[in-house]
């Protein structure tokens, strides 16, 4: 069996090489021609895979190691015969720890803060849940739920006037509710001032073209993107406006890929009739000098905004992009070639559970657990 999959899946060759031979190729310039021979199809976000991709090909199963479904093209692989699986959820822990940091670096502390949430699927949900353990005051906009499945669903314009907006919506442009432009300017005339505004889910669910009208006319909102519209040639003009800018790679943890390659591996197992024999604790070991600690002379918010920046610093995400941005201006670097670099060649990145924090307080203690970190108490007791 042969196996054609982005070079950006890790461990995929330990995952995969016992089913069949595994050839990688880089996942946004994948051609019909790589996949002539193959017999499976492993992809990321960035490959379309479409007939334009698959029509000369054998391909029977297709497994996108990421939540988002939205660059497969679901009707023609059905009425191809062809199966497909994504990994729901593989990442959502990785997008709620950037959502995190990057509240901890623009020093905004949720606990106080009227919070909304555009898109309460996997990630969303995930983030809301946490949130409540905190006892932060929530506002979800999400039209495929009900009551009974969460509460505080409420209007897109009740979310919108909240004090932190975080989306994290798939693009669809059919259906009842598309997601497609959901923000435009008048949307974003609504922010109230001093507003914090993060997109972690697709870039097209905000009109860029907008944004970038709307932060020339206000300057107190503040802006994180990890998605863009388009990617990989964003607006440079819009970088130089936006808070924090990051290359796609909120879910990019290590951690998070892991889980999606591990889910794919299981999915393509079921599909070939045959018991998966792997385990990502077969393949890392786990975090060693993963101890951290924390100064209990300084307040919590003070202790938790540190401690994320010792394990993620995101200002080092949006330095690597801005200076991308500077080098395509003088040096006449391709940006969208660098954008995928960053991509590819992101730095590990390991989410907060896999670290101890060591001589933390009590109040410290409880916001740690929620957020994911392990506590060690015994020096508190």
């Amino acid at each position: 069996m042969k196996i054609l999959a982005d070079e950006n899946i890790p461990l995929v060759k330990e995952f995969f090489q016992s089913i069949g031979e595994v050839t990688t190729r880089p996942g946004r310039t994948m051609t019909s021609e790589d996949a002539h021979n193959a017999s499976a199809l492993l992809v990321r976000s960035v490959t379309n895979v479409n007939e334009s991709l698959l029509k000369t090909s054998d391909v029977n199963f297709v497994g996108t190691c990421t939540i988002g479904v939205d660059h497969l093209d679901q009707q023609w692989l059905q009425s191809n015969h062809i199966n497909f699986s994504s990994a729901p959820g593989c990442n959502a822990n990785s997008v709620v720890e950037y959502v995190y940091a990057a509240l901890c670096h623009l020093n905004v502390n949720w606990l106080d803060k009227k919070f909304g949430i555009i898109g309460c699927g996997n990630v969303g949900g995930l983030l809301y849940k946490r949130l409540k353990l905190q006892g932060v005051d929530c506002y979800c906009y999400d039209p495929f739920l009900s009551l009974d499945a969460n509460p505080d669903l409420t209007s897109l314009e009740e979310v919108l006037s909240c004090d932190i907006i975080s989306m994290h919506t798939p693009l669809t442009k059919a259906g009842e509710h598309p997601s497609f432009h959901l923000i435009n300017l008048p949307q974003l005339q609504q922010l109230k001032t001093n507003a914090v505004l993060l997109n972690c889910g697709r870039g097209p669910v905000i009109n860029n073209s907008h944004l970038l009208q709307f932060l020339y006319e206000r300057n107190d909102v503040q802006v994180v993107l990890d998605v863009w519209e388009p990617e990989p040639g964003i607006s440079l003009e819009l970088l130089d406006k936006v808070a924090l800018g990051s290359p796609h790679i909120a879910g990019y943890s290590y951690d998070g890929k892991l889980k999606g390659t591990e889910m794919i591996y299981q999915a393509l197992c079921k599909h070939l009739n045959r018991e998966p024999d792997l385990l990502i604790k077969d393949l890392v070991p786990a975090l060693t000098n993963n101890h951290l600690q924390t100064n209990v002379d300084e307040n919590t918010w003070e202790q938790v905004k540190k401690l994320i920046a010792q394990v993620y610093s995101i200002a080092d995400d949006d330095k690597r992009l801005r200076a991308l941005a500077q080098r395509s201006r003088t040096d006449n670097e391709d940006f969208s070639v660098g954008f995928d670099n960053l991509r590819k060649n992101y730095p590990t990145r390991r989410e907060f559970h896999n670290y101890q924090v060591d001589g933390a307080d009590s109040k410290t203690i409880g916001w740690l657990h929620v957020l994911g970190f392990g506590v060690n108490t015994s020096n508190n007791e």
